[in-house]
């Protein structure tokens, strides 16, 4: 199937590289020349685990390819799907500009019918404005062109986005076309052979499935955040209680770690969101608001505990820092907790050494040459002259570290662990003093 899709960011790239993969022709359009250029030259914009052979493979079978030509895009495509970025506003709900002008970009250049995909994470009433712009603008240029507007929400986990993608759990698709069904049951058949994962529904309810999904997952998290902290204060150990209540098959273990709190892309943005669309309707989200909240008041948690420790004086100390994207296995710092911590430390008077097996980069974009920041090579290397550590993604390379080394190189043999990678008795045994998130406030080495 000729397939096109508009916006080569997170979303739209693994999508185009996995239908590839399985056999449709692809064209992928972004305004971004330097984006495509590199793209071309198998240079991938972002780190996602197996995307980059996917992408190179694609592109050098022909299967795939990249351009700026909108026309030529909407030429080739008869599914076009929409998956350029919807930021959020300065309320906190989607700003649709890039959606509506792909829309209208594709009434002016199309002849003949399309099935337009809704990608993006997108409100509820956002097919009905895509349609309404595809039609005043066919309108207004005098042209006679049918087209569909369909709502199919993506459902990827950055780092595993890729097999996400290739072995989706649902297929959610929202059209009251009985062409359009077919021709997306045709699209997705490759994904679809072991059992039916596809569910058909009206196209406002799969546009708020999609954010239903994403605040349900933050608000499992943000609960188990506010029961560490109450654990905490009654000298309850979180970890218990996380394996005791995770052995309830109705609450299940997924999504109730607790941390420093969640980031990326998705979850800040879609929960404020549908605040905000709740908000429009007339309905007051106090559940969703109180997640939001939870969620930032954690990501100060390190913070406190830190200055709390200290004295509220951490002046003149040196950070080292394991961890700065949001998540493992990306870059992807997007409302990170490291950047929280950093910015903290940085206002109170301390240096940071850092390393993440993939941010550097993208930390070093963020905030450019500074005094206070050392982006340095390995995790080892972050402890040299640091007179503590913190750990803020719990990436792989971290889970089983040199403890000796660790008390060795450390001015000070102290931990705060934002990720409760570690057991607090060992941390005892190896005469570590052990900050970790609702495993009592500390437990402190000899």
């Amino acid at each position: 199937m000729k397939v096109t899709v508009f916006g080569i960011g997170y979303v739209g790239l693994v999508q185009a590289a996995v239908m590839a993969e399985v056999g449709h022709d692809v064209v992928c359009v972004d305004v971004d020349q330097n984006k495509v250029d590199k793209l071309k030259q198998g240079h991938i914009p972002i780190y996602e685990p197996g995307l980059t052979p996917l992408v190179k493979s694609n592109y050098e079978a022909g299967r795939v390819d990249f351009t700026t030509d909108a026309a030529r895009g909407i030429a080739h495509g008869e599914v076009v799907f929409i998956a350029v970025g919807t930021p959020p506003d300065e309320d906190g709900s989607a700003d649709l500009k890039y959606v509506l002008a792909v829309a209208k970009t594709i009434a002016e250049h199309m002849d003949s019918h399309k099935i337009i995909i809704n990608k993006s994470t997108v409100p509820v009433g956002t097919a009905d404005k895509v349609s309404a712009k595809v039609a005043e603008t066919l309108e207004s240029l005098g042209k006679n062109v049918t087209f569909d507007v369909v709502s199919n929400p993506e459902f990827l986990k950055e780092g595993a986005a890729v097999n996400d993608c290739m072995r989706p759990d649902r297929i959610i698709i929202g059209t009251e076309s009985e062409s359009a069904e077919k021709k997306l049951r045709e699209l997705y058949s490759p994904f679809n052979r072991n059992h039916d994962k596809i569910i058909v529904m009206d196209i406002r309810s799969a546009e708020l499935t999609k954010y239903a999904a994403n605040c349900m997952l933050a608000t499992k998290i943000s609960f188990m955040n506010e029961m560490s902290n109450i654990a905490e204060l009654m000298g309850a150990d979180i970890e218990n209680v996380r394996r005791g209540i995770g052995s309830d098959p109705r609450i299940g273990y997924q999504f109730i770690y607790p941390g420093c709190g969640y980031g990326g892309s998705c979850f800040p943005k879609d929960v404020q969101a549908l605040v905000r669309s709740a908000t429009g309707v007339g309905y007051s989200a106090k559940v969703l608001e109180a997640v939001e909240e939870v969620n930032y008041a954690q990501k100060e948690k390190l913070f406190e505990y830190i200055m709390r420790h200290f004295g509220g004086d951490v002046k003149g100390k040196t950070v080292a820092i394991w961890g700065l994207s949001f998540k493992p296995n990306t870059d992807d710092m997007r409302e990170a907790s490291s950047r929280v911590l950093m910015e903290n430390l940085w206002k109170a008077g301390a240096k940071v050494k850092a390393y993440d097996p993939e941010a550097m980069e993208e930390t070093q974009r963020i905030y450019g040459s500074r005094d206070d920041l050392d982006l340095v090579g390995t995790k080892e290397s972050a402890l040299n002259g640091a007179d503590f550590l913190v750990i803020c993604t719990e990436w792989q390379a971290f889970r089983a570290p040199d403890f000796e080394l660790i008390k060795e190189k450390l001015s000070s043999p102290l931990i705060f662990d934002g990720r409760n990678l570690f057991e607090p008795n060992m941390m005892l045994e190896y005469g570590l003093h052990y900050y970790a998130i609702g495993r009592g406030l500390s437990v402190k080495g000899q």
